[in-house]
C-alpha cells in the first residue's frame, strides 16, 4: 500500500514528484504530500484526497528545489486528513520523512518521546518515526551524510514492523536516504539524476534501469551516485536491472479506465502466459523456472497454494485442474490464515505462493513460514524483481505487464493459465495421456481467439449491467472449477460497485442461500455445458420459482438457457478445463459496466489499494 517517490538531480523536483506520484496513485489515494529542500530548509505541501488536490496546492504555491520526497497514502494509523498526510517532520522541522508500512511498537516509542518533551501533531505512527530519527540524528557523532545514514540505521533498530522510508534533512542538501524492511523500494538509475520509489512503475517515463533494495538495506542517494549498504554498514552487491514496459504501458490509451483496458488486454496477456511454454511433441508444458528435476516433480505427493483475494481464487481453480489432470491432492488457504495457524502439512508437499505484485505481505509471510518449516516454495507473480520472486526456490513469471486498475482482471486469467500449464506438466509425469494433453494444448492455443470474440459482447453486457445496476445485493453461483469463478465474479462486483455480492457453489443454494432469493436480488449462474449442467438448470428453476432474476453465463447457442434466464452472457465453447478462463471475462465486464452506471471511481475504489504490503 502507499507509494513513495524521491528525486535528486538537476531538474525541478516538484513536477517530477507529482507526475511520478500520479503513476502510483493506485497504491493509495487517501491523501498525498511532498517535501522539497528549497535552499533555506524543508518546504512541505500535503493535502487529503486525490493527488490532484496536492497538485492544485502546488500550482497555487509552487515549491522550488532540486531534491525531495513524496508520498501517496492508504490510511492505516489516523484518518485521511491534511495533518495525517505524509511527509512528517521531526521536532526541529529540519528532517522530513515518508513511510510505507506499519510501526507495531509506535505507542511504546510515542510514550518514550513524549516523556522527553516531544509534541505530536498527527495521529500517525509515521510522525513518531520522524521524531525518533530526528533525535537519533542529533545524538549521532558522525559528520556529513554519514550522520543521517547512521541515524536511520540506529533508529530502525528500535522499530518493530514493516517499513520503506525516504528521508531528507535541510543540513544535507542533495541527499536522500532510503531504507527497506519488508516494504519494497527500488532505486531508479538516471543520467546525472537518481530516483527512489516503492514501485518501478512510477519511474517509467524517466528510466528503465533500477536497483531493487533488499531487506534491511540502506541507500544514500545523490544526483551522480548512490551507495547501498547492509544493516551493519558493509557495501552491498548492486545489480542494475532493466524493467519491462514503460510510460505507454501505464497509459489508458483509448479506454476510459485502466480496468477496461486491462480486460481487453487479456487475449494478449493469456498468450504471453503460455508463449514458449507449450510442447506439442511431448503433449506437455515447459516450465524451466520451477528449478525442479523431473524426478523431484514426480516425488511431489501434495500441493499447497497460498494467496489472498483474486490470487487465492486462481489457486482454487488450479486445485481443480491439478487434481483432475495430475491426481495430486491440493490444499488452498488464505495466506493470512496459514502463517498464523497450525495446519499439518504432508512432508512431500510443494508450496505455491501466488501474488500479482509479488509483494503481498500476508502471502510473503506465509511463504517464509513454509520455508522455515523446510518446504520447497515456488512463486507465481507478475514482477520478476519482487520479494516473492526473489525468496522463492523457483516459480513462473506471468508476463502480464503492469496492472494499474485496483481490481485484478488480466492477472487472474494469467494465473489460471499458469496453473493449467502446471497441471498439464504434472499430469503428463503421471497418468495423463498424450491425446488428452494435446487437447489441453490445442484449447490453450485457441484461447486468445475465443477471448477476442467474447470481448465483442461488451456493449451487450453494458446494457444488462444498466438494467440491474440498482440492485442492493447479488448472488454468484457455480460448481466445480466454476465455483471459484463465482467467488471472483462476486469479488469484482464488491470491489468496484460497492454492491453486496456473495459467491457460492450452486448446490449450496438449498442450504440456506435460497432464503436470500427475491425479485430484487439478481443471481448470476455459471451454467456452461459440463458434467453438472443439468444440476445447474435445476438450481436455475429453483430461483425462478421464487421470483428471482437469473443472469446466466452459458455457451453460445444454448437455447435451453436462453428460454429460462432473464439475461445471458454468451461465451464460446472450449475444453471443459479451459472454460473457466472464458467464463470469468463477462463477469469482469458486468462488474465494470455496473460500476460505471453507478458513477463509481472504477480504477480507485474506496478503501482499496492495489498492492497490500501491510497486514
Amino acid at each position: 500500500m502507499c507509494g513513495i517517490v524521491a528525486y535528486v538531480g538537476p531538474r525541478d523536483a516538484q513536477p517530477i514528484l507529482l507526475d511520478a506520484l500520479g503513476r502510483l496513485e493506485y497504491r493509495g489515494y487517501d491523501s498525498a504530500g511532498l517535501a522539497i529542500l528549497n535552499g533555506k530548509g524543508v518546504e512541505v505541501r500535503k493535502k487529503s484526497g486525490r493527488i490532484e488536490e496536492l497538485a492544485k496546492a502546488c500550482r497555487s504555491k509552487p515549491v522550488n528545489g532540486k531534491s525531495g520526497i513524496s508520498h501517496t497514502r492508504w490510511a492505516t494509523h489516523g484518518a485521511p486528513t491534511d495533518t495525517n498526510a505524509h511527509p512528517h517532520l521531526d521536532a526541529s522541522g529540519k528532517l522530513a520523512l515518508v513511510h510505507n508500512g506499519v510501526i507495531e511498537n509506535y505507542l511504546e516509542l510515542k510514550g518514550q518521546l513524549t516523556k522527553s518533551g516531544h509534541k505530536f501533531l498527527s495521529d500517525t505512527d509515521t510522525e513518531i518515526l520522524a521524531h525518533l530519527l530526528g533525535d537519533t540524528f542529533e545524538a549521532s557523532k558522525e559528520k556529513g551524510e554519514k550522520k543521517l545514514i547512521d541515524a536511520v540505521r540506529k533508529a530502525l533498530t528500535q522499530v518493530q514492523g514493516t517499513l520503506g522510508i525516504a528521508v531528507i534533512h535541510s543540513d544535507l542538501p542533495g541527499l536522500v536516504v532510503g531504507a527497506r524492511r519488508g516494504s519494497p523500494l527500488v532505486i531508479g538509475v538516471g543520467n546525472g539524476e537518481n530516483f527512489l520509489a516503492s514501485d518501478s512503475q512510477a519511474l517509467a517515463p524517466y528510466t528503465n534501469r533500477v536497483v531493487v533494495l533488499q531487506d534491511q538495506e540502506v541507500v544514500a542517494l545523490h544526483a551522480d551516485r548512490f551507495d547501498v549498504a547492509s544493516p551493519l554498514g558493509q557495501k552491498a552487491d548492486i545489480r542494475v536491472e532493466e524493467i519491462e514496459g514503460g510510460a505507454a504501458a501505464s497509459d489508458k490509451g483509448a479506454h476510459p479506465h485502466f480496468m477496461l483496458k486491462e480486460i481487453f488486454e487479456q487475449a494478449e496477456t493469456v498468450r504471453s502466459a503460455f508463449r514458449g511454454r507449450l510442447d506439442p511433441d511431448e503433449a506437455t508444458a515447459k516450465l524451466g523456472g520451477l528449478n525442479l528435476s523431473t524426478e523431484e516433480l514426480r516425488e511431489v505427493e501434495r500441493i499447497f497454494v497460498l494467496g489472498c483475494g483474486t490470487a487465492l481464487h486462481a489457486g482454487m481453480v488450479g486445485k481443480y485442474l491439478i487434481e483432475t489432470l495430475a491426481k495430486i491432492p491440493v490444499d488452498t488457504q488464505h495466506a493470512s490464515e496459514f502463517r498464523y495457524g497450525d495446519s499439518p502439512v504432508h512432508e512431500k508437499t510443494l508450496f505455491f505462493a501466488v501474488s500479482q505484485s509479488g509483494e503481498t505481505a500476508d502471502t510473503l509471510g506465509a511463504l517464509r513460514e513454509a520455508k522455515r518449516r523446510g518446504f520447497r516454495c515456488l512463486g507465481i507473480c507478475n514482477n520478476v524483481s519482487s520479494t516473492i520472486a526473489r525468496e522463492s526456490d523457483g516459480g513462473v513469471y506471468m508476463h502480464a505487464g503492469p496492472e494499474i486498475g485496483v481490481a485484478a482482471t488480466k492477472s487472474f486469467t494469467s494465473q489460471v493459465v499458469i496453473f493449467t500449464l502446471l497441471s498439464l506438466l504434472l499430469g503428463r509425469l503421471h497418468s495423463l495421456s498424450a491425446a488428452h494433453g494435446r487437447e489441453i494444448l490445442n484449447a490453450l492455443d485457441r484461447l486468445p481467439e475465443h477471448i477476442h470474440s467474447l470481448l465483442k459482447q461488451s456493449e451487450k453486457i453494458r446494457a444488462i449491467a444498466h438494467k440491474y445496476a440498482q440492485a442492493h445485493s447479488m448472488l454468484f453461483l457455480g460448481r466445480l472449477a466454476n465455483f471459484p469463478i463465482a467467488l471472483e465474479g462476486a469479488l469484482k462486483m464488491k470491489e468496484v460497485t460497492y454492491v453486496h455480492a456473495e459467491g457460492y457453489p450452486s448446490a449450496e443454494l438449498k442450504h440456506g442461500v435460497i432464503a436470500l432469493i427475491d425479485k430484487e436480488t439478481p443471481t448470476v449462474l455459471i451454467a456452461t455445458h459440463d458434467g453438472v449442467y443439468d444440476k445447474n438448470l435445476g438450481s436455475l428453476q429453483e430461483i425462478k420459482a421464487r421470483g428471482g432474476p437469473v443472469l446466466a453465463v452459458a455457451h453460445e447457442g444454448d437455447t435451453k438457457i436462453a428460454g429460462m434466464a432473464d439475461a445471458v452472457f454468451s461465451v464460446p465453447r472450449t475444453h471443459e478445463l479451459i472454460q473457466p478462463i472464458l467464463n470469468v471475462i463477462p463477469l469482469q465486464l458486468f462488474s465494470y459496466h455496473t460500476a460505471v452506471a453507478l458513477g463509481r471511481d472504477v480504477d480507485k475504489p474506496r478503501n482499496l489499494a492495489k498492492s497490500v504490503t501491510v497486514e
